[in-house]
């Protein structure tokens, strides 16, 4: 098995997004055509036991309201916000513990599972009403039970399996939470903006840990046995090449600072450009650079019929969280470059039930070793723009993405542009819940109309 080398997330404080408040942009790369639909979840009364794909915990008496983005087969989220503000998203981590622990299993030797990354989001969600609660939540939790899984649909669980690291923001501060096994070291990010890959981002400096954290790292030969530690070098497997994940997070970083530079914060439009690049306008884009067949990873993830990258961007998300206001977010269906985000607010009661049904795998889960793959199927929203980036793309080898692209994005961009003045009206009106109902119901039509006439089009082109 390849391993999931992809996930790009960034947060912006809120004293450097150019309307004040905080941003948490992420693209959740997956397998290429693993569904992964949007979804609503109520409060939900609890209690007893809460069964996860492969152990149960304690439920607590009551949830919070959020929207969450999750593979089709799983519980948890790759990443969401609630109605209180919070917002996170993940990243697989390839850790020294990692690899030990997966040595030990395809040794034959017993390891216990514990919660999968995308369960901790989600549970964070549910409980934490500040990404500070969120921190002490999932990183408990952790401790508790470790993270020992298959974070893809696999019976390989050693070669399915990562640790994780999260983005988890608020209206007043975003924090990194990084895990080795079951501990974990985090940070309260004080900087304009913070980028997250598959790599570890936390060095000398953090404000929390696992109590056993420095003796552990000591212990292992993985940290000085004396002095400060440095928390990325000592738990990164060294056998894991970070070429691949180094530049798509230094790619973040530079894009985000250019438009803090330039404009003086990152709003929407600006996460977008983020979250769509494929490295234009970099020595990296010579004649012959195909992004729907690329030689190098990027942040907007397309597939190489080799297999040298990973998978697809199944779906990405810009949350918008501001002080005193309801939170909302933008979600795109698959790669963002040949998709559109619709609006979703926080604080209503509905979405359109198309965002939320996958394929003919609808309803499979949670465990994600007997989970079925999904495939194609009429009224999943998810399906449809899969279904128009491989139009998009002509072929497995991307022939034609390059001329139909921008006839896609031309369409697409018109719309964005309307939905985004839409919401600004919102916004300025202090609309109520049902009227960010309304809007999203009216953008998902339109969004599932433009797509469907686009794909016949470019096929009869």
């Amino acid at each position: 098995m390849t391993l999931p080398w992809s996930c790009d997330s960034f947060a912006v404080r809120p004293t450097s997004a150019s309307s004040g408040i905080t941003i948490l942009g992420k693209n959740s790369d997956r397998p290429a055509r693993e569904c992964q639909p949007l979804r609503r979840f109520p409060a939900r009364n609890g209690g007893g036991e809460l069964r996860l794909a492969y152990l149960g915990i304690d439920d607590v008496p009551e949830t919070i309201p959020h929207v969450g983005s999750s593979p089709y087969w799983c519980w948890g989220h790759e990443m969401g916000v609630n109605a209180a503000g919070v917002a996170i998203g993940n990243e697989a981590l390839f850790t020294r513990e990692l690899a030990a622990t997966a040595g030990r299993a395809r040794r034959g030797e017993e390891v216990e599972p514990g919660i999968l990354g995308m369960e901790l989001v989600r549970i964070g969600l549910e409980r934490a009403d500040s990404s500070t609660a969120a921190v002490e939540v999932m990183s408990d939790l952790l401790e508790r039970h470790g993270q020992w899984g298959a974070g893809t649909a696999s019976a390989d669980r050693a070669g399915a399996a990562y640790d994780n690291s999260y983005l988890v923001a608020d209206p007043d501060r975003v924090w990194v939470l990084e895990t080795v096994g079951r501990r974990w070291a985090a940070r309260e990010i004080r900087e304009p903006s913070w980028s997250t890959s598959n790599e570890p981002t936390i060095r000398r400096e953090w404000d929390r840990c696992a109590p056993d954290l420095e003796p552990h790292l000591r212990a292992q030969g993985w940290a000085p046995s004396s002095g400060e530690i440095d928390f990325a070098e000592a738990v990164a497997d060294p056998m894991v090449p970070l070429q691949v994940s180094h530049i798509r997070l230094q790619r973040s970083r530079q894009l985000l600072a250019e438009l803090l530079e330039s404009r003086g914060g990152v709003d929407f439009r600006g996460a977008r450009t983020v979250l769509s690049d494929h490295y234009e306008g970099t020595f990296l884009e010579g004649p012959a650079f195909n992004a729907a067949r690329p030689d190098f990873h990027t942040l907007c993830m397309h597939r190489h019929p080799a297999g040298f990258t990973w998978g697809n961007t199944a779906a990405s998300m810009v949350a918008v969280l501001p002080r005193g206001g309801t939170p909302y977010l933008w979600w795109a269906a698959t790669t963002p470059c040949t998709s559109v985000y619709v609006p979703v607010s926080v604080a209503g009661d509905r979405l359109p039930d198309i965002l939320g049904r996958a394929g003919h795998a609808h309803g499979t889960g949670p465990h994600p070793e007997t989970a079925v793959d999904d495939r194609f199927a009429d009224g999943s929203y998810w399906w449809a723009f899969q279904s128009l980036l491989e139009t998009v793309c002509g072929d497995e080898l991307g022939s034609r993405y390059g001329e139909r692209r921008p006839v896609a994005r031309a369409c697409f961009d018109d719309l964005q542009d309307r939905w985004v003045a839409e919401v600004d009206r919102l916004l300025a009106a202090g609309a109520r819940p049902e009227e960010w109902d309304g809007l999203t119901e009216s953008c998902v039509s339109e969004a599932l109309l433009a797509a469907r006439e686009l794909e016949r089009d470019l096929a009869a082109s």
